[in-house]
């Protein structure tokens, strides 16, 4: 290698360095959350989420300014599913319960991905049995689609013929979502309740 390829070589490193830098401290400048991000979203925050037209536990149809009236932990499951979504629920109410030992308003919901069976009746009594501040939300199957879509989440109705025992395979995240901001961080499901409450808060923090 020459001198001048090394030097050369050297300003270009200096320079994607500092450009990596520049944009990154860009970024936590006008990021009003950036010291409570863990996770990073492909195509940014505004990527996920948006409106959408459900029907709550009570049969009334909302949308999501119904909704997200307070800080949010939100969920994509269905009532009748084995293990997983109650487990992940109950974290969620573990975390939520935290929040509110802390002095914060805030609340948990489900959007069910199996709106065959889950009707409002059935939403009410699972959200019942979970935490008194969780709201249950179904609807149509296009309706259903539209708000998982606006998510990026997944699932699939397992083949299981006329089985009415059929099961439903879906994404596992938990969504923090904020009155008037939406969408700002995930939860992964070996997230602890003590992690969510901390990341939580400081997000709710954040936003005052």
């Amino acid at each position: 290698m020459t001198k001048f390829a090394a030097v050369a070589g050297a300003i270009i490193l200096a320079i994607l360095i500092g450009g990596t830098a520049g944009y990154w401290y860009f970024n936590r400048a006008t990021d009003t959350f950036a010291d409570c991000r863990s996770t990073t979203v492909g195509g940014g925050t505004s990527a996920i989420g948006g409106p959408f037209t459900l029907v709550s536990e009570d049969g009334e149809t909302v949308t999501e300014q119904d909704v997200f009236t307070k800080p949010t932990l939100l969920y994509f499951g269905y009532t009748f599913c084995p293990d997983v979504c109650p487990l992940d629920n109950a974290r969620n109410a573990e975390a939520l319960d935290l929040v509110q030992e802390r002095g914060y308003d805030a609340q948990m919901a489900m959007i069910s991905i199996d709106p065959e069976r889950d009707t409002p009746e059935q939403m009410k009594d699972f959200t019942s049995y979970l935490h008194e501040d969780m709201i249950g939300l179904t609807g149509s199957p296009e309706q259903v689609k539209a708000a998982s879509q606006a998510y990026k989440t997944y699932y699939k109705k397992q083949d299981e013929g006329d089985d009415e025992y059929y099961l439903v395979d879906h994404s596992t995240f938990t969504y923090l979502v904020l009155p008037e901001t939406g969408f700002v961080e995930f939860f992964k499901r070996d997230d602890t309740p003590e992690q969510i409450a901390d990341t939580m808060s400081c997000f709710i923090d954040a936003s005052s």
